[in-house]
């Protein structure tokens, strides 16, 4: 069990999070035709934090923003999937397609199928497809895998994902940094930052490759940039992420609601990691990499800004100050954040700082 899990995970004794999800089921992963439904996502992370006796309160508060499942077209099988993949009108038969595929199998095999054809197109949908992935992936090893709910969870995450798949466009590589910090200071900010997120990505020309620190080695001695050893390429991983939530707290007035996904997308990979064959965990941090710079280029300020300290704020006070806001974005960061915090040796109050920046300069909810 990872340190964020054993500090800060608790499992859910109440039974909402599998209510949540049941109830959350008939509705499409989209809304307004490309507008994400975050509700899965934010109900798992509040049960986590142990914020489950207002989820279905929350619930109500969003419904307006949950939309029926689309209707279906033709079934997605394995003769088919390629040409299925990315189409946005099969996003029913893709959801059919791994409902199916978790009943009949068990879920870690799924997962290991699809994570490396789904990878490549890591920044769909401005990353929700990932991150839901991600919360459900957790979800699911709290458990065991035991709950129907939860395996359908990751059912729709991965059709989700599969229906909305995009990828980067051919970008060049820029030198490898020796910090996760430096490799988002050397990330080029894209001189035009209008328009939606895919008019964005599409102007990128370049991005670092993942940052690597300079002499880390694995079990296995591998070492260097781009490293395929599982835990070195771990290790790089929960860097990126607590250098994606440090950012956050200097720069998130750039866009303080897109700019969270630059941590909660390689944080959704974290996740899934252990439920991964360890052949696989290399790839995806290159992935979570790409996907985060990308993120960073298209929408972070050129300045950072000083942001106050947070000593006097535990963790868990922070999180139930995000459940109250309310806000769907300014309560996937906190849990975020708070994974950051838990895998420090010590509280990390940067972290904690960019928790109240969000709830600070995100909207609050209803």
């Amino acid at each position: 069990m990872d340190p964020a899990t054993r500090k800060a995970g608790r499992g859910d004794t109440t039974g909402t999070l599998d209510e949540a999800l049941e109830r959350l089921h008939t509705s499409g992963p989209e809304r307004e035709g490309w507008l994400s439904n975050h509700a899965p996502m934010a109900v798992e992370a509040l049960v986590r934090h142990g914020q489950a006796p207002v989820v279905h309160r929350w619930i109500d508060a969003y419904r307006d923003k949950l939309e029926d499942m689309p209707g279906q077209d033709s079934p997605v099988s394995e003769s088919n999937w390629r040409e299925a993949l990315g189409d946005p009108r099969r996003l029913a038969d893709w959801i059919r397609h791994f409902t199916h595929q978790v009943e009949e199998h068990p879920w870690q095999e799924v997962l290991a199928l699809w994570w490396p054809r789904l990878l490549p197109g890591i920044s769909a949908s401005a990353t929700h497809p990932v991150i839901r992935t991600g919360h459900a992936v957790r979800a699911l090893l709290a458990d065991g895998g035991r709950t129907a709910p939860r395996r359908a969870e990751l059912a729709h995450a991965l059709g989700y994902w599969a229906a909305r798949h995009s990828v980067l466009p051919r970008i060049a590589h820029l030198p490898v940094e020796g910090s996760a910090e430096a490799g988002y200071d050397a990330v080029p900010l894209i001189a035009d930052q209008s328009g939606g997120i895919r008019e964005r990505l599409a102007r990128i020309t370049a991005l670092p490759q993942r940052p690597h620190p300079a002499g880390r080695t694995g079990q296995n001695g591998a070492a260097g940039p781009g490293s395929t050893d599982p835990d070195s390429a771990r290790a790089d991983l929960e860097e990126i992420v607590r250098a994606a939530t440090h950012r956050y707290a200097t720069h998130a007035h750039g866009s303080p609601v897109m700019l969270v996904h630059a941590a909660t997308a390689p944080n959704a990979v974290l996740r899934v990691l252990p439920a991964l064959p360890r052949t696989l965990w290399a790839a995806g941090v290159d992935a979570a990499w790409a996907a985060s710079a990308a993120v960073t280029a298209v929408y972070a300020p050129a300045e950072g800004a000083p942001v106050p300290s947070a000593l006097s704020v535990a963790p868990e006070e922070a999180f139930a100050r995000a459940a109250v806001h309310g806000d769907e974005h300014a309560i996937k960061f906190p849990d975020t954040a708070l994974d950051v915090a838990a895998r420090a040796d010590d509280e990390d109050p940067l972290a904690v700082t960019a928790v109240l920046r969000a709830t600070e300069l995100i909207e609050p909810g209803a």
